[in-house]
């Protein structure tokens, strides 16, 4: 017998009789279930992103733009990015800015680049959900939104809807669907980009934007 085959034999020897069955996701996050109404998940969501240094902004559906409106003036927001055909899109077309100039995405990354780094203020995405358990915001970039307009302008604004907070990642996995198809990034965001020194001193703003600002909607409702 080879040596080739002597450790074939060994391994094939090693392998066990019956197949290991994959564990139960679901018996390891039953102790977690709270039973939360869409306002706690909320609260537990917006401790967990302030905590990380992110704001948190309160509005309703129709009232959102304006909000924004008010916080780009209070920041002396001279350009804000957008993607023009996301779902919210309409909405903050038809406000009025004041000294904020909205600039949709148009063009490519290359013929953008320039004025990404060094003329626009702030971006502005939606967000897909979010995770109480983390303080984590769900972002799913796409053609129309791209990673860029979360990454590159020093200050990032998101638009979350209460409804799609989730109590933990996998629900979100879960209720999601997440197996039928990811994009290119599926991003988690839990605050302002940040590092560290030697001595543990932080900074903001290292790796991407300086100040994330999140703007929730649709906080109504029971048990969801």
């Amino acid at each position: 017998m080879s040596a080739r085959e002597r450790i074939l034999a060994k391994l094939r020897k090693a392998q066990p009789e019956l197949p290991q069955h994959l564990p139960s996701l679901d018996a390891h996050y039953a102790p977690r279930v709270r039973g939360e109404s869409r306002q706690e998940r909320l609260a537990r969501f917006r401790t967990g992103i302030e905590g990380f240094h992110a704001d948190v902004h309160i509005s309703t559906a129709g009232n959102w733009p304006q909000v924004l409106a008010t916080l780009c003036a209070e920041k002396n927001i001279q350009t804000l990015m957008y993607g023009a055909a996301t779902p919210a899109a309409a909405q903050l077309e038809a406000t009025a800015f004041g000294g904020t100039t909205l600039r949709p995405w148009a063009g490519q990354f290359e013929d953008l680049k320039a004025d990404l780094f060094h003329r626009v203020d702030a971006g502005f995405t939606l967000a897909r959900g979010a995770i109480a358990e983390t303080g984590s915001l769900i972002l799913w970039p796409s053609g129309d939104e791209p990673r860029t307009l979360s990454l590159i302008p020093p200050i990032h604004f998101v638009l979350l809807d209460a409804a799609t907070v989730h109590p933990t990642f996998y629900d979100a996995l879960v209720n999601e669907n997440w197996a039928a198809g990811l994009p290119t990034n599926a991003l988690l965001i839990s605050g302002p980009s940040k590092t560290a020194d030697i001595q543990q001193t932080l900074a903001y703003g290292a790796h991407g934007p300086k100040e994330l600002i999140v703007i929730v909607i649709n906080v109504e409702g029971g048990t969801v």
